[in-house]
């Protein structure tokens, strides 16, 4: 009886010293506040030091309601030990013209984009949500968020990147022999010429394909100088950040990052894009971005 409450006893003390080593464990707070230029709040339980960045700067309206930091309208980086690495998950917030910028940021500094989207309807200004994530060092993680909050403040107040054209598709007039030997065979119909390109998932032990809704497509209006494409990809979680390096490296600008679907195998990942230029180069641009997918590489 002594021995098993000893034993008890010696139990208790390991496990209360694991946890306090678990709560001990955190991020290093003075290299996250240092790098990202903010200073943070540690949650002990939970072994997470996070920072956050209220978007002051931004007077909008909600279906005439005005909104403030605390309502969503705030930054946010969170950083949490995972085994002998780091780890990071954030939500940034942005005005429509920023996105390409901060994107850029995370993606060109090591971190993963993995949604991009709104919270709002009726919305005045569009505001947009762009949430990222990465595993690394403490130093590595906190540069790069401090990259991304840089961007945020290079470009607030109007100083972002608005694309504007007045292309109509009644008055296109593109060859699009020169689209089909980038993209394939697509169809010229109403001003637009569209390429769609279909892959396979199961939902609920069906399989579903392209006229289900598992493609990508891109569709172009305009003339052989000037055009606009928008599209959607339909691609794996394994290929979205190749996909979303190759399109902004080819200056087209994502939209929307998200799932279309639930309870598909394997989980399909879907991003909408849009740009403008040459037509030429925008295939292949998205080409470029297809040849990072099981799809292109066929």
């Amino acid at each position: 009886m002594i021995n098993l409450r000893i034993a008890g006893a010696v139990l208790m003390i390991a496990l209360a010293t694991t946890a306090y080593a678990q709560e001990a464990a955190l991020p290093s707070a003075a290299i996250i506040e240092k790098l990202t230029g903010l200073k943070g709040k540690a949650n002990e339980k939970e072994g997470v030091f996070k920072v956050q960045l209220p978007r002051k700067d931004i007077s909008a309206k909600v279906a005439g309601a005005k909104v403030t930091p605390p309502m969503g309208l705030t930054c946010w980086a969170a950083f949490k030990k995972a085994g002998e690495a780091t780890m990071v998950m954030g939500d940034i917030v942005m005005l429509e013209d920023q996105v390409d910028a901060v994107m850029d940021a995370a993606l060109q500094n090591g971190l993963d984009v993995t949604a991009l989207h709104n919270h709002f309807t009726f919305d005045n200004p569009r505001i947009m949500f762009m949430h990222i994530g990465g595993m690394g060092k403490d130093e590595d993680l906190a540069s790069a968020v401090g990259k991304v909050f840089a961007a945020i403040k290079e470009t607030s107040g109007g100083k972002g990147q608005t694309k504007k054209t007045s292309i109509d598709p009644a008055k296109s007039k593109l060859t699009t022999s020169k689209l089909e030997t980038v993209l394939g065979k697509g169809e010229y119909k109403d001003g637009v010429f569209k390429v769609t390109i279909g892959r396979t998932a199961s939902m609920h032990g069906t399989e579903v394909g392209k006229e289900m809704g598992i493609n990508t497509w891109a569709a172009f209006a305009g003339t052989d100088k000037q055009a606009v494409v928008d599209g959607d990809f339909a691609m794996l979680e394994s290929e979205l950040q190749n996909v979303l390096k190759a399109l902004r490296n080819a200056g087209i600008s994502i939209v929307a990052i998200h799932n279309h679907m639930t309870h598909e195998e394997p989980r399909i990942m879907f991003l909408h894009f849009w740009g403008s230029g040459k037509p030429e180069t925008l295939a292949k641009g998205v080409q470029e971005a297809l040849t990072k997918t099981a799809v292109g590489q066929q």
